[in-house]
């Protein structure tokens, strides 16, 4: 599968902003689907993540209430929607996508074979 993100920008503090992942492929609804950030010099951290079947939701603890991650099966999406942001979720967004993973490594980056190219959102203070 091969996964393109859009919808990074730059957004004030309080503001929101919504982005989104297509998915190229015939089984996306097979994928489990998840959002990771990063910022220079730091690993890759999650953000959310969306089971392929049921549409189960997990949320780092850091975004729980803020974020919400969810997929439209027929588009080939996945979106998330962020509100209440921060200075400090500011980041390059990768969306990812495995069909393996087990619901113990859903927050782990090194569990999902297919990454998209990344988008930028940065929140100014």
């Amino acid at each position: 599968v091969q996964l393109q993100a859009f919808g990074g920008g730059v957004v004030q503090a309080g503001g929101s902003l919504a982005l989104s992942c297509a998915a190229s492929g015939r089984t996306f609804s097979s994928y489990h689907m998840a959002w990771f950030r990063q910022v220079p010099g730091k690993e890759r951290k999650f953000v959310a993540a969306i089971r392929g079947t049921g549409g189960i939701t997990y949320y780092a603890d850091s975004v729980k209430g803020r974020f919400t991650i969810s997929r439209d099966n027929v588009k080939k999406n996945v979106y998330l929607q962020m509100n209440s942001l921060k200075p400090e979720d500011t980041a390059v967004y990768y969306c990812a996508a495995d069909r393996g993973v087990i619901l113990s490594a859903l927050a782990t980056a090194t569990a999902y074979d297919y990454w998209g190219q990344g988008t930028q959102v940065t929140v100014s203070s």
